[in-house]
């Protein structure tokens, strides 16, 4: 049949909207609520862990299709935290992380495939002392939901992952320190007000409780002071 030229229009827009529902939404990593860790093998004696945090990025995600998410992550170097201040300081010294002259490690996703039921592998390029590096994570969405205290959307993941230092460079102490480095990734993420604004897919308990008399702002601030 037909297509009148005055329907025209209407259904160029439509087929450019794609399909109904598809909607990939813009989070920003909380710096607070997420952290990396990582272990090596120190010497066949055990696994020395490290952490680090105050890292900042934006996801762009959507939970009906992980094919389209993307993620840009930034990550201080000078938060890491080892449990010793000098060895600490070694570590962040050329001879590993070399913190001095390149201060922020980046990660940036080339391509998600999903995996199962709110899993995923995400891969992405990792640029650390200089160098850039594929690393390959494996993602599970713990939750996607308002927050119970600030009442905004927020995406919760793990992830998982594996590096090998020498490929960033990191050569010193082979026989003391391990090659492959693991990695073990907790992250929330909070949807930008732009998108907060135009929400109206509120889980009823959270509409109700935003109701109360109890999430008045004052008493949200009390509540985020004491978790």
């Amino acid at each position: 049949m037909a297509i009148g030229s005055r329907w025209l229009p209407g259904v160029l827009m439509l087929a450019l909207a794609g399909p109904a529902g598809a909607a990939a939404r813009e989070y920003q990593l909380d710096p607070v609520h997420t952290r990396i860790a990582f272990q090596v093998d120190h010497a066949g004696l055990s696994r020395a862990i490290g952490t680090f945090s105050g890292a900042t990025g934006t996801l762009v995600f959507d939970e009906d299709d992980w094919t389209s998410a993307t993620l840009e992550v930034a990550i201080p170097l000078e938060s890491l935290d080892l449990g010793d201040a000098q060895w600490r300081e070694r570590v962040l010294d050329r001879t590993f992380l070399d913190a001095g002259g390149q201060p922020v490690a980046r990660f940036v996703s080339t391509r998600v495939e999903p995996t199962g039921e709110d899993r995923a592998r995400v891969y992405g390029d990792l640029s650390l002392r200089g160098q850039t590096h594929e690393v390959t994570l494996d993602v599970t969405l713990n939750a996607l939901k308002r927050h119970p205290l600030t009442f905004k959307r927020t995406a919760g993941f793990s992830a998982t992952g594996t590096l090998v230092r020498q490929d960033f460079g990191m050569t010193s102490w082979a026989r003391l320190v391990g090659a492959e480095v693991t990695l073990q990734i907790e992250a929330e993420a909070i949807r930008g007000r732009a998108d907060t604004d135009t929400d109206t897919d509120t889980d009823d308990d959270d509409a109700t409780r935003a109701d109360t008399p109890d999430s008045t702002p004052a008493r949200e601030n009390d509540d985020a002071d004491q978790e």
